[in-house]
């Protein structure tokens, strides 16, 4: 791997972590609060430990998907387009923090979390086009994030 290369590779995987990093700085103190332990979850609900290392296994695979993109050169008009999206994605991702950690809104990250995941469905689109195996990396956030979007429609009902 070139030194270009391997800076992409480190980049793209730091601005990755990056947004859960800053997601984390709202969920952390959240998880640990009264307002989100007493709030009744649904029976499919992970231990709160699970979250950490899916999250940054996640972002990883995340970062090394952009990277196999934006090697394809930032020259390329879809490769540009493609990583515009990539990074609304990650920008709601890390709303979605703010909006259901943050300002406790289980209803208003509901709605979010729906523009997220259409964003991580056109992230994949573009890069599909691109880099094969850039989409299928992509394939276990989208995943994660629908059942994201389960326990996000659950608690907003149950409570």
């Amino acid at each position: 791997m070139s030194i270009n290369n391997f800076f992409k590779l480190i980049v793209s995987i730091g601005v990755s972590e990056a947004a859960g990093i800053i997601g984390a700085v709202f969920t952390m103190p959240a998880v640990q609060s009264s307002w989100y332990t007493e709030l009744v979850k649904p029976a499919l609900n992970p231990p709160a430990w699970v979250f950490g290392p899916v999250w940054t296994t996640l972002f990883a695979l995340m970062g090394i998907a952009a990277f196999l993109v934006w090697k394809k050169g930032l020259d390329r008009r879809d490769v540009k387009i493609a990583l515009g999206i990539f990074l609304g994605q990650l920008v709601l991702n890390t709303l979605w923090s703010i909006i259901f950690f943050g300002l406790h809104s289980p209803g208003g990250a509901f709605i979010e979390i729906i523009f997220l995941w259409l964003a991580i469905l056109a992230t994949i689109i573009t890069f599909v086009k691109i880099s094969k195996p850039a989409a299928w990396l992509l394939l276990p956030y989208i995943l994660w994030v629908s059942f994201a979007m389960y326990l996000n429609y659950a608690i907003w009902m149950l409570n």
